[in-house]
């Protein structure tokens, strides 16, 4: 284990795990791709149980990404063998992914979802007492954390979401773009202020439009 983290720019934290497709090595399993990792605060509970079954059906398209994806649930393998059992009966999709057994709460608390004095054991513990397991976070080839996201148990997470900022980022690792508010595949995009107006000319002779002396705007490059 590292230290505990969970910053956009830091390094995400490494870690190994029992999960329902064996023993991983955090950074050696995402390999030289992208990686989302979620979190959840108990087995069993509704609203994940939609959402790991919704993952498992849009994994065709987070590997046409080149993008991983690996849960984690605060509580034992074995019982996550059961709860995929569930989630394939009730989601129409079988966990195609591992999913991370975190019983002594370790990579939680390395995470900085649960304060280190959370205790060690998922044993007698709430969904409620684990509420704050409901994060994502996008890791890079770097293994750097991109984005992180916190939701409420109450409200299901956006993966369509999701997958629009995992576009969005590796558009700006490839182009050095940003992306403007509501940026959907195929709209224009905002040359990234710390590219010069002599690099940019480079790049698009065509020019950009300029609303405001610090927005450049051009077409998503293909």
């Amino acid at each position: 284990m590292q230290r505990r983290g969970g910053v956009i720019n830091d390094i995400a934290p490494d870690f190994d795990a029992e999960t329902t497709a064996g023993p991983i090595h955090f950074h050696e399993w995402i390999g030289d791709g992208w990686a989302v990792l979620f979190s959840h605060p108990k087995d069993f509970t509704p609203v994940c149980t939609t959402e790991l079954g919704t993952v498992a059906g849009l994994r065709g398209e987070f590997e046409r990404r080149n993008c991983k994806v690996l849960g984690i649930s605060v509580d034992g393998v074995s019982d996550h063998r059961a709860w995929s059992r569930d989630i394939e009966a009730s989601q129409g999709h079988a966990l195609n992914y591992p999913l991370v057994g975190d019983p002594e709460l370790k990579v939680v608390k390395l995470y900085d979802m649960r304060p280190a004095g959370a205790g060690d054991t998922s044993e007698g513990r709430t969904p409620m007492d684990n509420a704050t397991a409901r994060s994502v976070f996008l890791i890079g080839p770097d293994k750097r954390i991109k984005t992180t996201l916190t939701y409420p148990m109450s409200t299901g997470r956006n993966f369509a979401e999701i997958l629009r900022l995992l576009d969005s980022i590796q558009l700006t690792a490839r182009e050095q773009v940003a992306t403007p508010a509501d940026w959907q595949q195929g709209d224009n995009v905002i040359i990234l202020p710390a590219v010069s107006d002599e690099a940019a000319r480079e790049k698009y002779p065509d020019g950009w439009e300029q609303p405001l002396p610090h927005i450049r705007i051009v077409p998503q490059p293909e």
